[in-house]
């Protein structure tokens, strides 16, 4: 089974069947601290082939049931998971849906101080999108020039994606609305 129906997990949920299976959310960290489901673990999936096989290894004789915000990440995560050599240990499902399915069920969550505001990945993706679209009008419209600050935005967000280091992430968060 690949994939798991909210609201058959909860009925088997309130009925004390599942004990022995554990949520590990994929979500960041900004994101999970947002909201969560309760007692769930916070493996991000930018860290997951570092640290899921840590906590992989505690938990041997457990489901695991990946949850992220729609159920995208949490496949890649499944399939990472059996990638890392844990497919022989663990049964692995996904939520149908994610923490959103979970809401719209009605179901609780754990909400953060945060609570209401935007995760840091769609503030860069907002900030990066402005750059661009900014600087390509200043370069059409003003002096050409600025296209070449285009094409160094579009840059930054090309070393990001391949070395996992996002400059502009980093700055974002030291914004006040993002301090806890």
């Amino acid at each position: 089974m690949s994939k798991i129906n909210v609201m058959a997990y909860l009925k088997r949920w309130r009925q004390g069947e599942i004990m022995s299976e554990v949520i590990v959310d994929v979500r960041e960290r900004d994101e999970y601290a947002i909201q969560h489901v309760e007692n769930s673990i916070n493996v991000p999936l930018s860290v997951f082939g570092t640290v899921a096989p840590g906590v992989l290894n505690q938990l041997q004789d457990r489901k695991i049931v990946f949850m992220c915000h729609s159920g995208v990440r949490a496949e890649q995560a499944k399939n990472m998971a059996k990638g890392l050599g844990y497919n022989q240990e663990h049964e692995y499902a996904c939520y149908d849906g994610g923490i959103v399915q979970w809401i719209k069920s009605g179901k609780d969550v754990v909400k953060g101080k945060s609570a209401g505001s935007m995760p840091l990945q769609r503030q860069v993706q907002l900030v990066i999108g402005f750059l661009v679209i900014s600087f390509g009008v200043l370069g059409m419209w003003v002096n050409p020039w600025f296209s070449v600050a285009a094409a160094a935005t579009g840059f930054g967000l090309f070393i990001a994606g391949a070395t996992g280091y996002c400059l502009m992430a980093k700055f974002v968060a030291m914004m006040p609305w993002n301090k806890a």
